[in-house]
């Protein structure tokens, strides 16, 4: 299976990861409940009969459900996108749409040129979609196009995230043709809701599987200010129920990052299988390369790959 990148480009999506955690994912899935689905890359790279993609992020499930809808007649939404981008006068380097003056600003701006060709186009954009928030069309742009892949509003509610050094490129539209394909041939369902409420509202089968990928208590980053210690304990007494009820499940996170190390993670996996992941945690606020991360994959199940596990007594 091909690794899949989600169009939607989410901060501390498992994009890169998942050849791994497929490996120790259940051979056979029924449905697989991506609990906090993000950008949707657990679900996009895992084969299942069903899919339950949730989010507490209203904004990354509309642009789910709107790529979702458009995905059924794929050319016409290119074509749309298009002509927005002609529109407001973007840049599109998947296929050579650029300014005159294209090299020059490359050479004197090295690390900014697309943010300094795109700035006023971008504030035209988000301006527009600010004074009509139900146009999806114009966030997904704001997405590509702004700083980091990223959505953020502001406490009136208005969309402020500036914009990056980005544009239409092939990565994008390879992203989300794979996306389309993939949603034309899954029977996929997104919801909205709180985690635990969203797990305890479901009925579970023989073969259902659900994977875990929440805010990590150690790290930064904009999607993760609302968790803490207490959502922490009430996410593992969650896994401890559904592994009293015999329900397949999986989690992600990290034992220890730039020094700081998950206490309350390490004492509650000591009673599950831990399988170390090999990932090189780059944060977007902070590019280096995090040597003393150590991500890790829990689970209530035994996978062939049992010969990874860690001893988490050392």
């Amino acid at each position: 299976m091909d690794n899949v990148r989600s169009p939607l480009f989410y901060v501390g999506d498992k994009y890169k990861l998942m050849p791994q955690l497929r490996e120790l994912f259940p051979q056979n899935i029924n449905t697989f409940y991506d609990v906090f689905g993000g950008g949707g890359s657990a679900s996009l790279n895992t084969f299942a009969h069903k899919y339950v993609l949730n989010d507490l992020d209203t904004n990354v499930i509309n642009l789910h459900k709107f790529l979702a809808e458009q995905a059924q007649d794929f050319d016409g939404f290119l074509a749309h996108e298009y002509d927005l981008i002609e529109k407001f006068g973007l840049t599109r380097s998947a296929d050579g749409i650029l300014p005159a003056n294209f090299d020059e600003v490359r050479a004197e701006f090295k690390k900014t040129y697309y943010a300094k060709i795109n700035k006023e186009s971008y504030l035209k954009l988000r301006d527009e979609f600010n004074a009509d928030k139900s146009r999806i069309d114009l966030m997904y742009l704001l997405l590509v196009y702004g700083f980091n892949h990223m959505t953020r509003f502001n406490a009136k509610g208005n969309f402020n995230l500036p914009v990056g050094n980005v544009d239409w490129n092939n990565n994008v539209e390879r992203a989300l043709r794979n996306y389309a394909s993939f949603i034309q041939n899954k029977n996929i369902v997104f919801e909205n809701d709180d985690f635990a409420h969203f797990v305890d509202s479901k009925g579970y089968n023989d073969g259902d599987f659900l994977y875990f990928d929440p805010p990590y208590l150690i790290t930064f980053s904009e999607y993760n200010k609302w968790w803490n210690d207490d959502t922490e304990k009430r996410l593992y007494a969650l896994l401890d129920d559904l592994n009293n009820r015999g329900i397949k499940w999986g989690l992600s996170n990290v034992f220890t990052h730039k020094g700081k190390s998950n206490t309350i993670l390490k004492e509650w996996a000591q009673k599950y299988n831990v399988y170390p992941i090999k990932a090189n945690y780059i944060s977007r606020f902070d590019n280096t390369i995090k040597a003393d991360t150590a991500e890790v994959y829990v689970t209530n199940f035994e996978p062939q790959n049992d010969e990874w596990l860690i001893d988490e007594s050392r």
